[in-house]
């Protein structure tokens, strides 16, 4: 069995290797292909790959290569974690969100609309490889912003079975259950608990959670909110949990606190991707240790906690027809009454050798479906973009996002946009 990584060179790689290895005994890996364009940063991680695998007695072969249709053919499932324009252009989106005093982060509001724009014509073009040399095989995207590049795969590929996944919700399962500990006294397995989700990617709400199949959410709730009156400097008003009685995804601070994320913004340098760039060289740097053969302990600095967890669950549930629930990015084909079949949400979905299902669920409540709403109808118009090079589409996109900017400066935060990312948009050429 054949797995490919887009994006192999970077530096969550060897988390991911890990995870591989972690379970050798019931995903019978062949073959791991990690596929980048950058040959030397390829080297370093693919390098350190190799020497982790030979540690524990090579059960599975480690290829390295620049060559993405060779990387792909054969292959039973391939993922995705590419950056397109690297770290500069991350930070590129940063800053432009910050001179127009808008939100630059990296999935949310102007900088993820031009993420977006990057990123979907090659992850279609990835779609149309895999069509042609590794029929049938399961795409799994981790590449940010992972519902709207999802919605864009089910929307022009639709015959490439794709599933964007995050690693927000099980960081989120595993706080619960620390919480739970704290405040019951007992220590819970993850396998015995499910988190219950609804959204879409960075723009989602918990709202159960179970041990056991028994329901524990208001013992979560009051748990949270003592924690919260407790806290000098908490991340939520208590006011707002309290009232929703829901928990909401981090990234929606954004939306909720949008004054005190600007005003932190406001303080840069250092952005985060300044930050991730020094993490990463010091990341790299020990990588090319030869000694090396574990993942070194810096590697939590770069984020992405869980993710090897994520990533072979999710291929293990599948490839074993396990039928495990796990919260993951699809078209929800009716699972939510009242709401656009085709929409990609993020929500639990049973996996199985069958593919992804998503599991009924009741809609949100109107407080937050109006925001998600809204936001669909900017990820819906930036796909159009994307695939067209349609500048209209794009403009209208940023008049619907919540966090665009006012009407009267769309205009001339659409031109730097596509001028400063001009290298990475062929289509608006």
């Amino acid at each position: 069995m054949k797995v490919a990584v887009i994006g192999g060179g970077s530096s969550y790689t060897p988390e991911l290797v890990k995870g591989f290895l972690d379970r050798v005994d019931s995903f019978p890996m062949t073959e791991l292909w990690l596929v980048d364009i950058d040959p030397q940063r390829l080297a370093v991680v693919g390098g350190f790959a190799q020497r982790m695998v030979a540690a524990k007695g090579a059960p599975f072969e480690v290829h390295l290569t620049t060559d993405r249709r060779a990387g792909v053919a054969g292959a039973s499932y391939v993922t995705t974690q590419l950056r397109v324009g690297g770290m500069q252009a991350r930070k590129g989106d940063e800053y432009l969100g910050q001179r127009h005093d808008l939100i630059g982060q990296e999935t949310t509001g102007v900088g993820g609309m031009a993420k977006a724009l990057r990123t979907i014509p090659v992850l279609l073009d990835l779609a149309a490889d895999m069509r042609e040399l590794a029929p049938g095989a399961l795409l799994v995207n981790f590449t940010n912003p992972a519902g709207l590049v999802t919605e864009a795969l089910t929307r022009y590929a639709p015959d490439v079975p794709a599933v964007g996944v995050c690693n927000v919700p099980i960081t989120t399962k595993m706080h619960i259950l620390e919480l739970l500990e704290r405040t019951t006294g007992q220590t819970i397995a993850p396998r015995r608990a499910e988190l219950k989700t609804l959204g879409l990617n960075h723009l989602s709400w918990h709202r159960g959670f179970t041990v056991d199949g028994e329901d524990v959410w208001p013992l979560v709730i009051e748990g949270m909110l003592a924690e919260l009156r407790d806290d000098d400097h908490p991340a939520w008003d208590a006011a707002l949990i309290e009232t929703l009685q829901l928990l909401p995804n981090y990234y929606l601070s954004y939306y909720y606190y949008t004054g005190k994320k600007l005003a932190e913004q406001a303080k840069w340098p250092p952005s985060r991707a300044e930050q991730v760039m020094e993490v990463e060289a010091d990341l790299l740097a020990q990588y090319a240790d030869p000694s090396l053969t574990e993942p070194p302990a810096d590697l939590m600095k770069r984020g992405g906690a869980w993710y090897s967890t994520v990533a072979t669950q999710l291929l293990n549930a599948h490839y074993n027809d396990l039928h495990e629930a796990h919260v993951v990015n699809v078209p929800h084909r009716g699972a939510v009454a009242g709401w656009p079949g085709d929409w990609v949400l993020e929500m639990p979905c049973r996996i199985s050798r069958a593919g992804v299902q998503p599991l009924l669920a009741d809609p949100l409540p109107p407080a937050c479906f109006g925001l998600l709403a809204n936001v669909k109808a900017y990820e819906l118009l930036t796909v159009e973009a994307a695939v067209r090079g349609d500048r209209k589409a794009a403009y209208e996109a940023l008049l619907a996002h919540p966090l665009g900017p006012p009407a009267d400066q769309i205009a001339t935060v659409l031109d730097e946009m596509l001028t400063i990312n001009a290298a990475y948009l062929p289509r608006f050429r």
